[in-house]
């Protein structure tokens, strides 16, 4: 058994400041916007049911408040419908490197709204034109949480139907998510490290180059070279599995050559929710890279299934205890 199986109750998620400004959620400003003529192309070369998507999408971007301070995401609706279930896209990356662009929204984004959802998306603070400073996965947790303030108020969202799709470093800030709540039916985490005090080694040695630590953790992460170790932990959901929360299906997908996360963290995690007896499914794709560009119309399908069976049609989970002969 792998060694972080028994670290599974040792720490503890450090408590953050509860959303607590009397205008957080509140959206305060929004403006429609659409795909430009060369992303329209290149979806209709990709596929002509990703320009069909973008079609048959109403996009904003939004500023809402989180902490009192205006942070930047998007919104996507669907042209049809009534009141329809939700899903937080938690972003990958580091301060502004992944965040989100208007044409990767209309690319990525619009998809996911196709299928019949409200998709609404956080550039985190410090991101974006955000105010603030990111803290990859600090107290911009708070802007996530905020965000499901703000659903309550969109009119076409079934805010008793929300998920979360989630890649890389969005898995991470998923996981302190359902730490915190447990308003997400279920959620879907690709790719993500979950034990960040091995994170940067194992980058390293595969990449030399790579400057992981110092542009990301050092400089965004409060008192990294003060507390390294307990910053970490705070971050690494291995560490404190148990705190998810129960009712929340997990599906895992991950890579077996990913450089930029390590693929055994994944595994770590199904066999702590294994342990813990907790809804999860996890995919593992044969030479999957960090993104899953290779096999990405079969994630797409199997988070489809994932989502509208879990929030869609608010199908409970199998049951866990051993059965059958």
């Amino acid at each position: 058994m792998h060694r972080h199986a028994f670290l599974i109750a040792v720490a503890v998620t450090p408590a953050l400041p509860a959303p607590g400004h009397a205008q957080d959620g509140r959206i305060v400003e929004e403006r429609p916007f659409t795909a430009d003529d060369s992303l329209v192309a290149r979806l209709r070369l990709a596929s002509g049911a990703g320009q069909a998507a973008v079609e048959r999408v109403e996009m904003r971007e939004i500023t809402y408040l989180s902490d009192g301070l205006r942070v930047k995401g998007f919104v996507l609706t669907p042209r049809g419908g009534t009141r329809l279930p939700v899903i937080v896209f938690n972003r990958g990356g580091c301060k502004n490197f992944g965040a989100l662009t208007k044409p990767a929204v209309a690319e990525w984004l619009a998809p996911f709204a196709d299928w019949g959802y409200v998709v609404v998306a956080s550039q985190y603070r410090g991101n974006g034109g955000s105010e603030g400073k990111d803290e990859f996965g600090g107290r911009d947790v708070n802007d996530i949480l905020n965000l499901l303030r703000a659903v309550d108020s969109l009119p076409r969202a079934d805010a008793t139907r929300i998920g979360i799709w989630s890649e890389s470093r969005g898995g991470l800030m998923t996981y302190l998510v359902l730490a915190r709540t447990d308003r997400i039916r279920a959620a879907v985490i690709s790719s993500a490290p979950t034990d960040l005090s091995t994170i940067a080694p194992y980058r390293k040695a595969i990449r030399p180059a790579d400057d992981f630590e110092e542009f990301c953790l050092r400089d965004a992460i409060p008192s990294y070279d003060r507390d390294k170790a307990r910053e970490l932990v705070a971050r690494s959901a291995i560490r404190w599995a148990e705190q998810l929360s129960k009712t929340t299906p997990i599906l895992l997908f991950q890579g077996t050559a990913d450089w930029r996360s390590d693929p055994q963290q994944t595994l770590d995690m199904a066999q702590a929710l294994l342990k813990l007896r907790r809804p999860y499914r996890l995919v593992v794709f044969e030479g999957g890279s960090h993104e899953l560009s290779e096999h990405w119309e079969e994630v797409l399908r199997i988070s489809k299934a994932w989502l509208d069976r879990y929030v869609r049609d608010r199908q409970p989970w199998p049951s866990l205890e051993p059965h059958g002969w």
